[in-house]
């Protein structure tokens, strides 16, 4: 499978499974590559799959990121199977230890040592039994990898990695670890807006959904950030982690982790009316591929 250079990532949990179906379709006609799916407490990132994949001819779509302890190994490689051969080897499966507070405070579960436990949910899958008619090729597997120990990990047990959250310069860190070969498929958030402050003040309530938890805050520190710039989303904090500007200067950051070593870029867009659960498309627009 060809993930192909740029791609989308957004959460459809607010919007119904038809009208899903036709943004999926119109990100096809725009030229994306592949539409990432997330997993929290919400749709089925492979059900939902399924459905995009049986509504569209050439989009591929991956999941970014499903959470390994929603299912167990062997029912993760049947997922990543089937969802291969329905669709002519257009799906990608990224999986991820996710958060402890989401884990143990949601699911009440236990939340073992990342590296650890996602070795061993990689090498039990390896060994998962699957007898049925599948694509002569086996589909691809990223893991949700930040830190250099779990980027070790992508790099000798899956086909790469897939960071969410961070900048070019973290892509370079990654692509170090992880040498040639291995696939490097990071998300960026977008913002088509010119206006420094309204940028940022789009960025902030995104970033704070996610600025406790200690997985981004330790990557984070990694690429020079403090606990200040952290703690209060500052100025650095939002335009390191962020893209916003006119079309050129989203462009210019895509090509920057390219530059860096991605071999793909799935885009986030932030729709600038506010509404996290609408898609963007002035800005899908303005960076299709086929535009």
């Amino acid at each position: 499978m060809e993930v192909g250079k740029l791609g989308v990532w957004y959460f459809f949990d607010g919007v119904s499974s038809p009208d899903a179906a036709n943004s999926a379709k119109r990100l096809e006609a725009l030229g994306y590559d592949t539409l990432w799916l997330p997993e929290t407490v919400g749709k089925n990132p492979f059900v939902l799959a399924s459905w995009l994949l049986a509504n569209t001819s050439k989009l591929k779509l991956a999941t970014g990121i499903a959470n390994i302890y929603h299912r167990e190994p062997t029912v993760s490689r049947a997922l990543q199977y089937t969802l291969a051969e329905q669709s002519g080897d257009r799906f990608m499966m990224a999986i991820g230890v996710s958060h402890k507070p989401l884990v143990e405070g949601v699911r009440k579960l236990e939340y073992g040592p990342p590296v650890t436990t996602m070795r061993n949910y990689l090498e039990q899958m390896g060994t998962a039994p699957y007898t049925a008619v599948r694509e002569e090729t086996d589909p691809l597997t990223l893991i949700a990898a930040l830190g250099p120990k779990m980027l070790e990990l992508a790099k000798t047990h899956t086909q790469g990695a897939h960071p969410y959250f961070t900048g070019p310069s973290h892509t370079k860190m990654a692509r170090d670890i992880l040498g040639e070969g291995p696939l490097l498929c990071v998300e960026q958030k977008v913002i088509l807006e010119t206006d420094a402050d309204k940028a940022r003040e789009l960025a902030r309530p995104i970033a704070k959904i996610y600025n406790r938890l200690p997985n981004y805050r330790n990557n984070w520190l990694r690429m020079g950030l403090t606990e200040d710039d952290i703690d209060n989303l500052s100025d650095r904090f939002i335009d390191e982690t962020f893209a916003w500007g006119d079309a050129d200067a989203l462009r210019e950051r895509i090509n920057e982790h390219m530059q860096a070593g991605a071999d793909h870029v799935c885009i986030q867009p932030i729709n600038t009316n506010g509404n996290v659960g609408e898609l963007d498309w002035t800005c899908l627009e303005a960076l299709a591929p086929a535009g």
